[in-house]
């Protein structure tokens, strides 16, 4: 199964993780096996206060594992690239889609996702041109290149379906 990878770029209150918690719940009901890799750059995620998991991790221990009938949760205290990350989820071969949020730097597929002019900055540190536009605001960034797809913020089942039919022509 090949896997396609697509990131969702922005800056902070542009709407990424709004949408990708949307994406990934239209895309899976459509059923696409969707990982999502979150780009935690400031170590700001902690487990749950007063967890068990939470104690473990606290005590130092390298790697906490928790099982449940619906899941495995795996904390380990490591550094990970986006590209070693990627590695794990295609040698697994689970899923078809990996959505990306964050990683502006990185040189996969993105989406740019703004709401405003200011935001629309965002275009100016991609390493290369996104793939599409998500903004409310056509004209935020200015006149768009010829063909680049661009999409309002609720259009979740338009965008979810220019994303299968990109993946179809990546198989």
């Amino acid at each position: 199964m090949s896997m396609t990878v697509i990131g969702l770029a922005g800056w902070s209150d542009s709407g990424k993780t709004t949408l990708l918690v949307k994406l990934a719940g239209v895309l899976e009901e459509q059923g696409v096996r969707v990982a999502v890799i979150k780009h935690d750059a400031h170590g700001h995620y902690k487990e749950a206060d007063g967890a068990d998991s939470t104690r473990f991790a606290a005590a130092g221990a390298s790697a906490v594992v928790v099982v449940s009938p619906e899941a495995v949760r795996t904390y380990e205290r490591r550094w990970s690239g986006l590209g070693e990350t990627l590695e794990a989820l295609r040698a697994g071969g689970r899923y078809s889609l990996v959505l990306v949020e964050g990683f502006k730097k990185e040189n996969h597929d993105k989406i740019a996702v703004f709401r405003t002019a200011e935001q629309a900055g965002i275009l100016s540190v991609l390493p290369r041109a996104p793939i599409a536009w998500v903004t409310p605001d056509e004209g935020a960034a200015g006149n768009r290149p010829e063909g680049l797809p661009v999409f309002h913020p609720d259009d979740v089942p338009g965008i979810a379906e220019w994303i299968r039919q990109r993946m179809d022509k990546q198989e």
